[in-house]
């Protein structure tokens, strides 16, 4: 550096000494009037001395350089302190975003760890579940099934055997009746139609009609005014020892022809009746259980659906992380570079 400044140096004293040489040609064609004598020292080299290295012993010229120097040293101090603060502060902001990036990056990875140990958690809790309720909610299902069959086969039974009862009941009074009107022509017993008067119980006892036929009877044959024009006093005859023993025969033959077909009829009505209600009982359970089933059915596949959702959301997170991971090297080795 001090070779180069001494090179610029003497390229401007030459510069002067080519000045100063043109300016004495120049004077030499004007005239002096008077003579002046120089006071200072010239430093101006000549041509001959261009070349000379006795400037170096210069005390001036080195004064010159080495104030050059010292400023130009100075300077240069002064832009390596600017430079090195500068640097100092880039180093200090550059350390405060790589620990802000190493704790932004910690608490992504805490968080990512998190959610993918959740997902994982769910995923397995969750198929663990829908293994369950596939198993178990099957298993559960039937024996509730089972357990309504039964129930409604019970309710088929109790509902047909009431409606078949009801059934020949209803015939064997029927039958009653019309025997009483066909046979012994009698419409009303005790001043009561026929209909009213026989009852279930006179169904099952046929004493208890026997007693009012035989009330009827007398009222009409016996206390009244014996007619033939009745068929009850025509049938039983005028001996009343004869007409009751009729009576009995009588009755107990139409009750027992009543009940005998009033059974028939509640066994065969009975029989229907249970099968189409067990049919029709039988449809509702199956239906009903059939919801069940979808119900169940439905459940699991949300359930795995949720469950695969969880474990693509699980690989997604563990790859985005693992992504990052290989980007944050490369940085730490570029920051190291």
């Amino acid at each position: 550096m001090k070779l180069h400044y001494s090179k610029i140096l003497l390229f401007s004293l030459s510069l002067n000494i080519f000045v100063a040489s043109s300016s004495g040609e120049n004077n030499k064609n004007k005239p002096y009037i008077t003579s002046h004598t120089p006071t200072t020292t010239s430093r101006v080299l000549s041509e001959c001395d261009l070349y000379m290295s006795s400037y170096v012993n210069d005390p001036d010229m080195k004064s010159v350089k080495e104030n050059f120097d010292r400023q130009t040293s100075q300077r240069f101090e002064q832009y390596e302190e600017r430079i090195n603060v500068k640097r100092q502060k880039c180093k200090e902001q550059c350390d405060r975003d790589i620990q802000k990036i190493i704790v932004k990056e910690k608490v992504q990875k805490s968080l990512a760890e998190k959610v993918e140990k959740v997902c994982l958690m769910c995923g397995c809790g969750l198929g663990g579940v829908a293994s369950s309720v596939g198993i178990f909610g099957a298993l559960t299902v039937n024996e509730l099934k089972k357990a309504a069959l039964v129930a409604a086969t019970e309710e088929a039974m109790v509902e047909g055997a009431v409606s078949g009862t009801k059934t020949g009941i209803d015939y064997g009074i029927n039958y009653i009746i019309t025997e009483l009107k066909g046979q012994l022509s009698i419409k009303f017993i005790n001043s009561s139609p026929v209909e009213q008067v026989i009852t279930v119980e006179m169904l099952n006892n046929p004493t208890l009609l026997i007693e009012s036929v035989k009330n009827q009877y007398n009222v009409l044959c016996v206390k009244g005014s014996y007619s033939l024009q009745e068929t009850i006093c025509s049938a039983a005859g005028e001996n009343t020892s004869q007409a009751m023993s009729f009576i009995d025969t009588c009755i107990d033959t139409i009750v027992g022809d009543a009940k005998r077909a009033a059974d028939a009829l509640t066994i065969q009505v009975t029989a229907e009746n249970i099968m189409k209600l067990k049919d029709a009982k039988t449809a509702a359970v199956e239906a009903s259980f059939v919801t069940h089933n979808t119900a169940i059915i439905a459940s699991v596949v949300a359930i795995l659906i949720i469950v695969l959702v969880m474990i693509i959301i699980y690989f997604f997170l563990r790859y985005r992380r693992k992504k990052k991971m290989k980007k944050k090297v490369q940085y730490m080795k570029l920051l190291k570079q």
